[in-house]
């Protein structure tokens, strides 16, 4: 199996040459960035460029970079609003579409593979409107993003939206030959990791790898929550898309530095698991 990070880690600091040098330090190669202005803000060129600098002086490939959940610089405290491509209101719908088209023009100067996308906010009811709004916006973001190389995953996320037969049917109807971006985390919560991978494994090429209790979306450690790990990991291996295993987790001590030590005993240990 392939193993990559996500910055998700670092979310609460600006990313920086200085965060980047120590995760190649732990032998970690493969990265995808978590788009939350606050952490990696690219609407801002000079940061987009810091960034794209030490990614091509390390020659280091960017596997992908995750959508904006809201347009500000602080998960919506000071007003922005959360960021959705099902939206019934078109005004806020194509903001939201603007919003993660900014996303998409880091590739312009940072190469990236995918771009991860949330169809719907937490815990969003499902409505045949917002299906339909969902696949007008995807439409027209898939175009946007193959024009600059990349390609767009839908993730299984906690919603009426995005349960795996709803992403199955999204992206028999979108026609666009749509891939998924497995959630471990988000599946616990809602119904199981086997079950929800058994319906969405044809289409799984990447994977957000995490723990929690099945209550909240924690992002804890594997391991540190309820996840049957033996029988996840034999899922991703016999996956026919090879998915990489992205370790998407949560820094649980803010204000110290996250231990990438113990995520590479994480990576060994889920390796090792039968």
């Amino acid at each position: 199996m392939e193993y990559g990070l996500s910055t998700y880690l670092f979310v609460d600091e600006r990313l920086s040459s200085h965060i980047l040098d120590r995760i190649l330090e732990a032998g970690i190669r493969r990265l995808e960035i978590f788009g939350a202005r606050q952490h990696f803000d690219y609407r801002d060129p000079h940061h987009v460029n810091d960034v794209a600098q030490w990614f091509k002086d390390h020659d280091v490939a960017l596997g992908g970079l995750h959508a904006p959940l809201f347009d500000d610089t602080d998960w919506g405290r000071s007003g922005g609003r959360p960021v959705s491509i099902a939206y019934l209101e078109k005004r806020h719908r194509l903001d939201s579409m603007e919003e993660i088209k900014r996303a998409l023009e880091v590739a312009e100067k940072l190469p990236f593979r995918y771009l991860v996308l949330h169809m719907g906010l937490p815990g969003e009811e499902f409505e045949t409107e917002k299906f339909d709004a969902a696949l007008t916006s995807v439409e027209h973001l898939h175009i946007f993003a193959k024009e600059r190389g990349v390609e767009i995953l839908l993730e299984n996320t906690p919603n009426k939206l995005s349960e795996p037969e709803r992403l199955v049917q999204f992206i028999h109807f979108s026609h666009l030959g749509l891939k998924i971006c497995f959630d471990t985390g988000h599946a616990h919560m809602a119904g199981g990791v086997g079950p929800a991978f058994e319906t969405l494994k044809a289409h799984i090429v990447s994977a957000h790898v995490h723990d929690n209790g099945s209550e909240s979306d924690d992002h804890l450690m594997p391991f540190d929550g309820g996840i049957n790990w033996s029988e996840a990991m034999r899922a991703f291996r016999g996956a026919p898309g090879s998915p990489v295993l992205n370790l998407e987790l949560r820094n649980l001590h803010p204000g110290r530095s996250p231990r990438l030590a113990k995520v590479r005993e994480i990576i060994a240990r889920l390796d090792a698991t039968a």
